[in-house]
């Protein structure tokens, strides 16, 4: 196991009614907020009823900025900045799911600089301050609840970047399960591939002597099996709502990867399908994650995928080389199952596009670390998912 220092901030209310504790929470931090939300479905599902009930009780005055989209624009951080300058407001309430939490995010960095946000994102400034950020959470996924990550979509360059500070931890968070039942069964089968490919990108990893570490992303692989068929055929079982949505939050709140070296180059790959085509994280991660993990499996990676589809799986027929093919067609296998599109055709990618996607990921070097993936690789996978 390798060394490692672990602090995590943020502080979790989990379960039902747990909105009550809002007001008392955000006037830690503030009176006045950027309330930021997505879509209509919050208002139609009455979460942002009791979240604006809720401050209107403490007496904390709010700003709103909704239509937060998936994938979430750079245009949609700009104007929670200026919104947050012009009314000389104190902390970014994020009501929704990974993408307004980390629009959220960004726009909390914004407030203290004076150039672009997108900045942050390019290299060309640093994250030195942030406004305080708290959550209502309404999708089990990304985990950007309680973790330091943010990703952005620039529609002008067609590019999608993330990145990480220290200074945008979610001072707290609100999980309440009963907030994601009427989540359609296509997301929630979406949030399941996401969550379980943050696992991935830890699980399989370039050193293996993290013994404690690689059971504890079995059993979260394990919650997401047992419990995604369920949540998307019982949209309000609640037994099935709360272990996905606090595996979501496990899943990528740092404790998974410590003492490790992680992978990632999945998500990479990712980033740039979305970023031109603007598909839902999860499923190209549900896509993706298969192929990736047919063209990585080697003589040097088969006993970690075999141990995969033992301990996770519990397959037991067949040698180390065929488990590890077994592993693989039942993840594939488990996704097409929730209703997942199984090849990037499917979602609209085009062939024309792979050597920009590729040269894009690769970024003039190479990406992953259970296998290194230069260029040449990662456009041999988007072929072979195409």
């Amino acid at each position: 196991m390798l060394n490692f220092t672990f602090e995590n901030p943020t502080r979790i209310f989990f379960g039902k009614g747990q909105v009550k504790r809002l007001g008392e929470e955000v006037k830690r931090y503030a009176q006045r907020v950027l309330l930021l939300y997505g879509g209509g479905s919050i208002k139609a599902n009455g979460i942002y009823g009791q979240v604006v009930a809720a401050l209107n009780e403490s007496g904390i005055s709010y700003v709103e900025l909704g239509g937060v989209k998936p994938n979430p624009r750079i245009d949609s951080v700009r104007e929670g900045v200026r919104l947050c300058r012009e009314n000389d407001l104190q902390l970014v309430l994020a009501a929704g799911g990974g993408s307004v939490i980390d629009c959220a995010k960004i726009i909390a960095a914004g407030f203290y600089y004076n150039g672009d946000p997108w900045d942050f994102f390019i290299r060309r400034a640093r994250i030195a301050q942030a406004l305080p950020v708290g959550v209502v959470l309404t999708l089990a996924a990304t985990g950007s609840e309680m973790n330091n990550n943010a990703v952005i979509s620039n529609e002008e360059t067609r590019e999608k970047k993330g990145l990480s500070s220290n200074l945008l931890f979610p001072r707290f968070a609100i999980l309440d399960p009963v907030y994601t039942y009427t989540v359609p069964p296509l997301q929630t089968a979406a949030g399941v591939a996401d969550i379980m490919s943050h696992v991935f990108e830890q699980y399989f990893s370039a050193n293996s002597d993290a013994y404690l570490q690689d059971r504890m992303c079995e059993a979260v692989l394990k919650t997401c099996i047992r419990y995604g068929p369920i949540a998307c055929a019982e949209p309000d079982n609640y037994e099935a709502r709360a272990n996905l949505m606090w595996a979501s939050t496990i899943g990528l709140n740092g404790i998974l990867s410590v003492g490790k070296l992680t992978d990632w180059a999945t998500h990479m790959m990712e980033h740039e399908v979305s970023a031109l085509y603007d598909v839902t994280h999860g499923v190209g991660l549900a896509i993706l994650t298969p192929y990736w993990m047919e063209y990585v499996l080697d003589e040097a990676t088969v006993s970690r995928f075999a141990l995969y589809a033992r301990n996770v799986w519990e397959l037991t027929e067949g040698d180390e080389q065929e488990l590890a093919r077994q592993g693989i067609a039942k993840t594939r296998e488990f996704f097409k199952s929730l209703g997942l599109p199984a090849t990037l055709g499917e979602v609209g990618v085009k062939e024309d596009s792979l050597e920009l996607m590729a040269e894009r990921a690769a970024g003039g070097g190479t990406l992953g670390r259970l296998r290194k993936l230069g260029k040449e690789d990662v456009l041999r996978i988007l072929r072979n998912a195409l």
